[in-house]
């Protein structure tokens, strides 16, 4: 940035014995951006998709100056694994700065934990086949076949148990 100096003045025991021609000049410096942090994010919770992406939402920017107009968008987390559970915890990163004065600051690693829940995921059971029997006083019925559809490629999960009654 180009800076103007004017009202330049002397001093000194021996200052008075001296006088400028012109009072004025240009240098050059430097103005580096502001540091913000970030704080009071938060994860949503989320049905079980076989991933550890996790939605943050929320965030305050710490350090903003003045009415300066900035704001935050662009986080990220990260469940500590895929599976379902309660309260886990999930790892923030990333962000970025908008508005008319983003280009006066630069983001800290917006980094830090919350935590959020993973709910089962649901699956469908069809094409089961009852066999015929002969009759013994009971409601009891024998179910054989089944498949399972909604469940996630890489997962292993079948279907036992099968029971059914008349």
């Amino acid at each position: 940035e180009l800076i103007s100096m004017t009202d330049l003045t002397l001093d000194g025991a021996d200052a008075g014995n001296y006088q400028f021609t012109a009072a004025s000049g240009t240098t050059t410096a430097s103005i580096t951006p502001a540091t913000l942090t970030v704080t009071g994010f938060t994860a949503q919770n989320k049905v079980y998709d076989a991933t550890t992406a996790a939605t943050v939402t929320g965030g305050t920017l710490g350090g903003v100056i003045g009415a300066d107009v900035v704001s935050l968008g662009g986080l990220s987390g990260s469940f500590a694994d895929k599976n379902v559970g309660t309260g886990k915890t999930v790892t923030v990163s990333g962000g970025t700065l908008a508005g008319g004065d983003a280009g006066n600051y630069q983001l800290t690693a917006a980094s830090g934990t919350t935590t959020a829940n993973i709910t089962p995921a649901t699956l469908t059971a069809t094409g089961f086949t009852a066999q015929n029997k002969v009759y013994d006083a009971t409601t009891a019925a024998t179910v054989s076949g089944g498949t399972l559809s909604g469940a996630f490629s890489a997962d292993v999960v079948s279907l036992t148990g099968l029971s059914g009654s008349f």
